[in-house]
């Protein structure tokens, strides 16, 4: 099952399950608006269940679905979709939130989840990971630094982890100085130089807010204290990310910047199988380079961290926030240096709630929506 399965990483799960038929069976599929390319993947891959979450795209999948495919309309379709008991697996790639009520679903209906959704553990982590816990099931990372991190644990427990230390590629702007980010434009923020990525992630890479979201998704994943996680800029994006034990070792995976090595070894776990993946070639790569991010020019960090410190309703409401600003900037509608002053504005202004149920997380996301809404207004209005 695969949810978003039009974007990036959906994409690259069906390049993953066409190289492994004999593993990899897709029994559903979920995509937000892109009805052309939903029933071209389901018709290759004979897939008999899709859900299309934008309720004008369900009715044109309707007119359009091929003989004995059933759809499965709206964000209760997707949902829908995620607990179908043909899937033993769930991959949610879904932008934002917007995935939160899917794994969750799949996660009580004892599916495993192969999640690339940070946002979901970003917003609501504590439910989340109290449901698979509680249903025992596990949730599998697909994000490349997670992937990574869970690849260098194995089986040691906390107590033996000294810090996890995240990798950032940094994104077009980390190694130049010359930048004014009151100017930069979207295309500017989307010249990714070592990943091909959605629009919203790839400008979460540039401003480093995708780092602060991988910081409290790590947290809870893994049991980690945000004090003992750390960030590092590694321009080659070869060194997915790192683990320091309590004896001094560290140790590190390795791999060229392919989505797919990570999603399928969420999609295979616990077996390794080869896939047909380029190789590794350490004697040609050069040097590889890593140093401190600078939390100066970089802002998005430094909240996300604030967010995850203050906890409750705060990182859903900083992940709200920038939702709406990366649309806006998309949109041509806020600078670049605007989306972070939006999420600090929302945060601002928002009382956190400790300890908060799933009604109280969805509550605050929407009023941060809003409330980041009406703080693009006021820029743009100040900006002419």
């Amino acid at each position: 099952m695969i949810l978003g399965s039009t974007g990036s990483i959906g994409e690259n799960a069906l390049r993953v399950a066409a190289a492994l038929p004999d593993r990899l069976e897709v029994v559903g599929l979920a995509a937000r608006s892109n009805v052309s390319r939903l029933l071209e993947q389901a018709a290759q891959f004979q897939v008999r269940h899709v859900a299309i979450a934008d309720e004008s795209a369900a009715a044109e999948c309707l007119a359009a679905r091929p003989r004995g495919v059933t759809i499965h309309a709206g964000s209760a379709g997707v949902t829908r979709l995620a607990g179908l008991p043909e899937a033993d697996l769930v991959l949610c790639a879904l932008v934002g939130i917007s995935g939160l009520h899917s794994v969750l679903a799949a996660l009580e209906n004892g599916k495993n989840v192969a999640l690339a959704t940070k946002e979901v553990l970003v917003a609501a982590g504590q439910t989340v990971m109290e449901t698979a816990a509680r249903r025992k099931a596990r949730i599998l990372p697909v994000d490349s630094e997670h992937s990574a991190i869970f690849q260098c644990i194995d089986s040691h427990p906390p107590s033996e982890i000294r810090r996890l230390i995240l990798t950032a590629s940094g994104g077009p702007f980390a190694s130049r100085q010359d930048v004014n980010f009151d100017k930069v434009t979207a295309a500017d923020a989307l010249k990714h130089p070592r990943w091909n990525m959605g629009r919203k992630v790839t400008v979460d890479s540039a401003t480093l807010m995708n780092k602060g979201l991988e910081i409290m998704e790590a947290h809870w994943l893994f049991g980690i204290p945000y004090d003992r996680i750390d960030v590092v800029i590694h321009p080659e994006s070869i060194v997915h990310s790192m683990v320091e034990f309590i004896d001094g070792s560290v140790l590190a995976q390795l791999s060229p910047p392919d989505m797919r090595f990570a999603i399928q070894h969420a999609l295979t776990h616990p077996d390794r199988v080869p896939g047909g993946l380029p190789t590794l070639d350490l004697a040609n790569m050069g040097a590889l380079h890593f140093k401190a991010p600078d939390l100066l020019r970089f802002p998005g960090l430094r909240l996300a961290r604030q967010a995850a410190v203050t906890g409750g309703t705060m990182p859903a409401v900083l992940n709200a926030a920038n939702e709406i600003a990366v649309e806006r900037f998309l949109d041509g509608h806020l600078t670049f240096s605007g989306i972070w002053h939006t999420v600090e504005a929302v945060m601002n202004l928002h009382h956190a709630v400790s300890a908060p149920d799933l009604v109280t997380i969805e509550k605050s996301d929407r009023w941060a929506r809003q409330e980041a809404e009406r703080q693009c207004l006021v820029a743009r209005s100040q900006t002419g």
